[in-house]
């Protein structure tokens, strides 16, 4: 029977695959041994990616109807790289929107309806010929990822349609082809009903975005395989179990052979069976096997091989396979008999040139970065990944939560507040199709992968008997994974649907009544640590869950990676881009760029924290050794080595490297020999203890660091110098407006008019561009905003931009001159702020800050002294916590060092500007030009938090994107008593932790000294 393609089914619920193949597991095969054992490209596999013809129409009425046709031209068209996105490659424009629907004030249409009006529409065409290999065989295409409908046409003929943007779609051509050239017809359609289904916080982009390819299969051939494996109580007993289905049509195998073999090529186990049917099963044991975790991804290697009843060899199968066993213990989820914990991400497919047409080689940088970053599990979200990354994360050790392609927030939630009352899937039947549909591509594809560990029902969609049903489907099919669903929450009706508490940032306070009233389930935290722009602070404050409540058991940061895109800005100039930058609207701005990597695959600053708190190793150290709690399920500290380093006032001392031995779950002190004979010198010293690889790995070389533990303390008391008592002259000069202090080779002028310090020149160079003022803004970050910070706090960007100086006085000492200013603000009668400069002879200037508070005002940013100097210091050498960005609320992972790094570099890639490059713990921070010369600033008694930027806190507050910055001048220098933690409970209204936010009631002072390098 014809089947006549019809758009229709673009609305249609039960028209979401029309002769496409079922789905199936994802194994490789060959047809000969050699092949399997090397396991590289399929020779009955034929790529069809590259240049494709296309044609871009806005809506389906201006589409070229017969373009399928064999005598339709095309040759004029334009051309396409698949994969890649129709929107990115000059054809419509991407459109990032977050829980709302994208024709949201646009189209007023309620599920299954689409906007026919704009519903971009992609027609391509491939020309192809098989290859030899592949003439005279079945002949079938695999369309691993088209977004978000698509039809296909062989040699004029209609081949099948399917919706489901993120698992593979397949076709048999065999009706079709030809062994001559081919013209292969695929039309994309950007809307239809899956639209509805796919409301993930992302770019709304189009196109065939995956790989594209052809196959065949031998005469015999296995279409599907489930690789099962079974431990015993005891953990020393396995089993794989191996049920496999045969392709229809096709011969049934005469025997089949099933070879193990362990990672080294030692055979394990064998068995052949003789085959009678299209479906069998056979199992193979293994005694002692070797444990997968993310620990040790010990991979098995089973071959499958098909004969005929010729007894030849027509198909071999290799399977890499892991013996883990994940279940729930007593309410705590358990791997191979230990209660674990996640220490996990969100992660889209995202690159910021090609949007989700990722590479192998965009995936490889990903997981050696989570394995580098002490990151041992992701959460898919919210749709399943491409193959390769389960087989990295199989291979490189990565717990994975396989989460299918649904999400409906719109449907649901409107600006936060929660109204199911049109909410899909929810209890509607004629939904449960097309949702279970994607449960299965899912489930089929991915089941034989170790590294998946639970099976989650898609991301907020609310809950309903749909969802359970899905719930269901999967605990059915494989009772050795859990299933996770967060959306219960909003409906408790349907609670059994999760196997776990799943919450997405909810508040420590709030995990803690969860934990503490007799909970049923385990809690994970699916998505918490809203990781968007200067943020992940209070992170500590989950982790430390994690050993107060063995029913805590993780969390998934959201996310790993910015969504920005590459984009030119008007003079040529490349920027990363945003929601609203390619005049999408509607439009949620800047929300796509919560990552702890950048879009360009940079690290963020951020990931320094992650990198501390989610390490398996704690290293505790002091004067005479270390304490070391490894909180690994299965490592031994025996594959690393300890580095034990002993710094004096940041210059290193001594190192010393020890074998250590601590087994998983326990503690052990290690001794250190005594160091009395090298803490001599009055001061700060500092012990950092390292633990490093002792041989390479798949994602590290050897040597490289992966948990840090650090130990400072005082011998005797270090007395500050800071010119006090120095020999020379101080010269005063009281002019009717100024007051000069001049000493050999330095002066410093006052000036009563501008209320400030306005010279300190040093050997005839000038370092004051700007006079110092108090300042209590800093430039808003994202946190910051959706707290809405300039609305409770804006008083504070008005007195740190208007202020009046109303004293003025004069002190002159033996061996000093002090000049004192003092400010109010017209904010509050009570509030004042005094800055007080003691001028020594040997140039250095002591600064002294006071702030007076007031009730009834709100929360400071900062408290601090903001100056101007020239740009051409613009090198810095800090002794304080680095090396990365740090602050009150995020400082878990810096550690006190000397570093170097440019004004530049500092102001951290945000997408949008922003508070950057702030450090807290300052011991001493030297500001230089290119000949070594400039200024030092030293806290006296207690360290400072510093920020020294190419721009000041109200330049970066005007701008939205990088380019609209102004070039660069001067390097601001910003010294603070304090500045409120960055947050990251969440982006849109979580405050700062009360801890690290500054009262207006609080007096507050600090001071430091300015001396000349």
């Amino acid at each position: 029977m014809t089947i006549v393609p019809d758009l229709n089914w673009l609305t249609d619920l039960n028209k979401f695959a029309v002769n496409r193949l079922p789905a199936h597991s994802d194994h490789r095969y060959y047809v000969t041994m050699d092949e399997a054992n090397i396991a590289g490209p399929m020779a009955m596999r034929y790529s069809l990616n590259g240049n494709w013809k296309f044609n871009y129409a806005v809506n389906p009425d201006s589409r070229p109807l017969s373009f399928y046709q064999l005598d339709y031209p095309c040759s004029g068209w334009g051309n396409i790289h698949v994969p890649g996105h129709i929107q990115l490659q000059g054809y419509g424009k991407p459109q990032y929107v977050n829980t709302m629907y994208p024709w949201d004030g646009h189209n007023e249409i309620r599920p299954p309806e689409i906007p026919m009006d704009h519903n971009p529409v992609g027609s391509y065409i491939k020309y192809f010929t098989l290859p030899e290999n592949m003439k005279n065989k079945p002949a079938f295409i695999s369309f691993q990822g088209v977004e978000s409908a698509f039809y296909v046409w062989l040699n004029g003929e209609f081949v099948g349609y399917s919706e489901d943007s993120f698992t593979s779609a397949e076709f048999d051509l065999s009706p079709f082809i030809t062994e001559g050239e081919n013209k292969l017809a695929v039309e994309v359609y950007q809307r239809s009903t899956g639209s509805w289904l796919e409301d993930q916080d992302f770019w709304r982009l189009s196109g065939i975005f995956r790989d594209v390819y052809l196959y065949t299969v031998p005469e015999i051939h296995i279409n599907d395989l489930y690789f099962r494996t079974e431990l015993d109580d005891s953990f020393s007993k396995g089993m794989v179990q191996v049920k496999a289905k045969l392709m229809n049509s096709l011969k049934a195998p005469a025997k089949v052979m099933a070879v193990l073999y362990d990672a080294n090529g030692n055979l394990i186990t064998e068995k052949s069976i003789n085959v009678l049917g299209s479906q069998w099963t056979l199992a193979l044991e293994a005694d002692q096997p070797k444990l997968w975790s993310a620990e040790d991804p010990y991979l098995y290697r089973l071959f499958i091989s098909i004969y005929n009843e010729q007894g030849s060899l027509v198909e071999v199968i290799p399977q890499k396979v892991g013996f883990r066993r994940f279940e729930l213990v007593d309410k705590i989820m358990c791997l191979n008999g230990k209660r674990i914990v996640f220490k996990g991400v969100n992660r889209h497919e995202f690159n910021c040139r090609s949007g989700r047409a990722i590479t192998k080689e965009d995936m490889l940088f990903d997981i050696k970065t989570l394995k580098r970053h002490n990151i041992n599990a992701v959460r898919t979200s919210h749709y399943p990944n491409q193959t390769y990354w389960y087989e990295l994360c199989d291979e490189y050790g990565i717990y994975v939560i396989d989460e299918m392609n649904l999400e409906t927030h719109g449907s649901w939630q409107k600006m936060g507040a929660v109204d199911p009352s049109w909410n899909i899937p929810g209890n509607k039947p004629e939904w449960q199709n097309i949702v279970m549909d994607r449960a299965i591509s899912m489930f089929e594809r991915d089941k034989n992968h170790p590294s998946i560990l639970i099976w989650s029902c898609g991301n907020e969609s609310y809950a309903g008997e749909v969802i359970l049903n899905v719930s269901k489907y999967f605990k059915k099919m494989d009772p050795g994974r859990l299933v996770h669903y967060e959306g219960v929450f909003h409906n408790r009706d349907y609670d059994e649907t999760s196997d776990m508490e799943s919450r997405m940032y909810a508040k420590p306070a709030d995990i803690e009544k969860y934990l503490s009233e007799n909970p049923k389930k385990p809690y994970i935290s699916c998505e918490y640590m809203h990781a968007m722009g200067n943020s992940l602070g209070g992170m500590d404050e989950y982790t430390d869950l994690e050993r107060k409540y063995d029913m805590y058991q993780g969390g998934f940061i959201w996310d790993y990676i910015d969504q920005a895109i590459m984009k030119k800005d008007r003079y040529g100039q490349e920027f990363l881009a945003y929601g609203g930058d390619f005049d999408d609207r509607p439009t949620d701005y800047g929300f796509c760029t919560d990552g702890i990597v950048y879009a360009n695959r940079e690290l963020s600053p951020k990931m320094q924290e992650v990198k501390y708190l989610y390490q398996n190793f704690k290293l505790v150290p002091d004067r005479d050794g270390v304490l070391i709690s490894n909180e690994s399920l299965f490592s031994y500290a025996d594959d690393y080595e300890l580095e034990y380093i002993l710094f004096y006032e940041g210059r290193e001392v001594s190192r010393n490297q020890l074998q250590v031995t601590v087994a998983p779950g326990s503690e052990a002190r290690v001794e250190i020999a005594s160091m009395d004979d090298l803490v001599v010198e009055p001061g700060e010293y500092c012990i950092h203890t390292r633990l490093k690889l002792k041989e390479k790995t798949l994602w590290a070389d050897a040597g490289y660091e992966i948990a840090f533990g650090q130990f400072v303390f005082m011998n005797k008391k270090q007395v500050l110098t800071d010119g006090n008592g120095a020999t020379g002259d101080l010269r005063v000069a009281h002019g009717d407006v100024n007051i000069g202090v001049h000493g050999r080779d330095f002066s410093a002028i006052f000036s009563k008019q501008v209320g400030s310090l306005v010279s300190l020149n040093y050997a005839g160079k000038e370092m004051i561009s700007l006079p110092p003022a108090p300042l209590f803004w800093r430039a808003t970050t994202d946190n910051d905003r959706g707290f809405s910070q300039d609305f409770h706090s804006g008083v504070w960007f008005a007195a740190s931009l208007a202020r009046k100086c109303v004293g003025f006085e004069v002190k002159e000492d033996i061996g000093s001159v002090s000049v004192t200013f003092r400010y109010i603000f017209s904010i509050s009668n009570e509030v004042s702020v005094t800055i007080c400069y003691t001028v020594y002879p040997d140039g250095s200037i002591r600064v002294k800050s006071d702030y007076h508070g007031a009730k009834n005002l709100p929360q400071l940013p900062v408290f601090a002294v903001s100056f101007k100097i020239p740009a051409d210091y613009d090198k810095l050498e800090w002794y304080a916590m680095g090396p990365e960005e740090n602050y009150a609320d995020r400082s878990k992972g810096a550690r006190l060092g000397i570093f170097q790094n440019r004004v530049s570099e500092t102001l951290s890639g945000y997408v949008m500007p922003q508070e950057s490059g702030g450090i807290t713990g300052v011991r001493r921070v030297s500001i230089n030009d290119a000949n070594a010369q400039g200024i030092t600033i030293s806290a006296t008694a207690e360290p400072l938090e510093c920020t020294i930027s190419p721009y000041t806190a109200f330049e970066l507050e005007q701008a939205r994107h990088h380019y609209e910055l102004p070039n660069v001048h001067y390097t601001v220098v910003t010294i603070a008593d304090k500045q409120m933690g960055v947050g990251g409970d969440d982006s849109w209204g979580a405050p700062v932790h009360d801890k690290y936010l500054l009262h207006a009631d609080e007096d507050l002072s600090f001071e430091f000294i300015i001396r000349k390098n």
